[in-house]
């Protein structure tokens, strides 16, 4: 159950969160969970891809990492995130940035948590507050603020992170300054809300050869659904289900080396083309949603944004009840 407050108001909202189970992981363990059934050296973690560049003699995409080395791959599938190298070199529109920012945490209660086992969605001042809890010791929340020009200065410093989030919920009641004030260091973030436009989706190519894109560094976008990663997740079935597709072709002709070249494009097509739809209406839905946060939203366009998500989302569970099929 979702439950929203506006404090200014007296306005108390209840809302389901789907028809199901709905739970809150630490991304952290869910890497780990999908970490763990690969064989292993499969990861390399700790790298970043500084520029990428196709080899015309061999089709092979090679990686250059930050640390000098490089690594070639047939098939490449960029996942590094909103500022993706990978989906600038293939020629994607840039991102665009939301007027606000946001501040997440995790806060352990050694003796056990007091609160409901609900998502709370605090609104007060400009400013909205989010809180659910994970297990039986630890919650997870967030801070939205307006983004200030100051702001890029504390981006990686834990302590000021905290500190400035204490100085702008000060009006807020005892417990959630205690939650933010109590926080693990270790897992506070900062970071500016950005989001590639829906429109940018609905057209152009999103590959070039055998290189795409997936998660975030296809399709950014605002944490008001809170569908980001579900959406890689799917993502990542359709894309290995396409691929999976081609290989069998390959197998049954009695070999797989003829998985190259136009067969690995084609996958990479029927990838793209089964996600697009359902990653523009993913998008679209979180975008009209984020512009009815901010406040600075002029009041024509809040209007437009209410009819369009009453006409288009009627129903607001049905973006969770997405089955992207069996890998």
């Amino acid at each position: 159950m979702a439950v929203d407050v506006w404090a200014d108001k007296n306005i108390v909202r209840e809302t389901p969160l789907s028809d199901g189970e709905a739970r809150c992981l630490r991304r952290s363990d869910l890497i780990e969970a999908l970490a763990n059934v690969l064989p292993p050296e499969t990861i390399r973690y700790g790298y970043q891809v500084m520029s990428v560049n196709m080899e015309r003699s061999s089709s092979y995409s090679v990686l250059q990492l930050h640390d000098g080395n490089s690594i070639k791959a047939k098939v490449l599938i960029g996942c590094d995130g909103s500022n993706s190298v990978i989906s600038n070199y293939i020629g994607l529109k840039p991102t665009r940035l939301f007027s606000r920012s946001a501040v997440r945490g995790l806060t352990v209660y050694p003796n056990g948590l007091k609160y409901a086992p609900e998502f709370l969605r605090l609104r007060k001042e400009k400013i909205l507050i989010g809180r659910i809890p994970i297990d039986e010791k630890t919650v997870y929340w967030f801070v939205v603020l307006h983004w200030n020009q100051g702001d890029g200065e504390m981006q990686k410093d834990p302590a000021s992170i905290r500190q400035r989030t204490l100085s702008l919920i000060a009006g807020f009641s005892r417990d959630i300054v205690d939650m933010i004030e109590k926080s693990d260091l270790s897992t506070l973030s900062f970071t500016r809300l950005r989001y590639r436009a829906p429109w940018n989706l609905l057209s152009g190519n999103f590959r070039r050869e055998s290189i795409t894109v997936a998660g975030d560094a296809w399709h950014v976008m605002g944490p008001f659904l809170g569908q980001g990663g579900s959406a890689a997740l799917e993502d990542a079935v359709v894309l290995a289900r396409c691929l999976s597709k081609k290989i069998s072709d390959a197998n049954v002709r009695g070999s797989i080396m003829e998985l190259s070249g136009q067969k690995v494009m084609e996958a990479l097509d029927e990838y793209l083309n089964e996600r697009r739809r359902r990653v523009f209406l993913l998008s679209l839905f979180t975008y009209l949603r984020g512009l009815l946060l901010v406040d600075d939203t002029s009041f024509p366009l809040r209007f437009l944004c209410i009819i369009m998500i009453t006409v288009f989302f009627r129903d607001s569970l049905k973006h969770i009840q997405y089955d992207c099929g069996e890998l």
